[in-house]
């Protein structure tokens, strides 16, 4: 059983990275029915810092906030009609990738061959959810909806994980010193 001083901290950053995912959807670059958005970048370091159940119920704050209404989604928009818009797979998502990468990245316990795995799982989990979602809702063939929905975003997120690489080697010390989710290894 954890102390209460421990699962408030688990909730401060938790709350911390929801706060950022939402920060990451107003970096958006529309390209088609899917913008190119830094939320991906979040979700996956909300895994990795925080651990698979934490990860996941950061994703899930941030995923509440944008249903009732913040302003938290993609180019600042919000509301339950996103879960059923053309990006509401990405949305469910943002949640599995969140679960995904932590969970491997507790057991990798801070390799960057793992991190590095365990966020390409996150990617695909993604994409599992976002581009069958994308066909159906806007009735395009599979093959069309992930040559607009997933294609165009593979670079880029090969750069986000190059990124949340040596973000979370430097945040891994601070938080693991307080909550121990993933330990930094040599």
């Amino acid at each position: 059983m954890e102390s209460s001083a421990l699962q408030l901290k688990r909730m401060i950053y938790a709350s911390l990275m929801a706060a950022l995912t939402a920060a990451g959807a107003y970096i958006a670059i529309p390209i088609g029915p899917v913008p190119i958005v830094l939320q991906n970048l979040f979700v996956m370091l909300a895994g990795l810092l925080l651990g698979g159940r934490w990860g996941l119920i950061s994703i899930g704050v941030y995923l509440l906030a944008g249903a009732v209404g913040l302003p938290v989604f993609a180019g600042g928009t919000g509301g339950i009609g996103k879960f059923v818009g053309p990006t509401g797979g990405y949305l469910f998502g943002f949640g599995a990738a969140a679960y995904v990468v932590g969970i491997i990245a507790e057991k990798g316990r801070g390799r960057v061959v793992v991190d590095v795995l365990a966020m390409l799982a996150g990617t695909v989990a993604i994409y599992a959810f976002g581009v069958p979602w994308l066909k159906v809702v806007t009735g395009m063939s599979l093959s069309k909806a992930a040559a607009v929905g997933m294609l165009p975003f593979l670079i880029g997120d090969a750069l986000k994980i190059a990124a949340a690489i040596p973000i979370a080697r430097s945040l891994r010390p601070i938080i693991d010193g307080a909550t121990d989710p993933v330990r930094v290894a040599g």
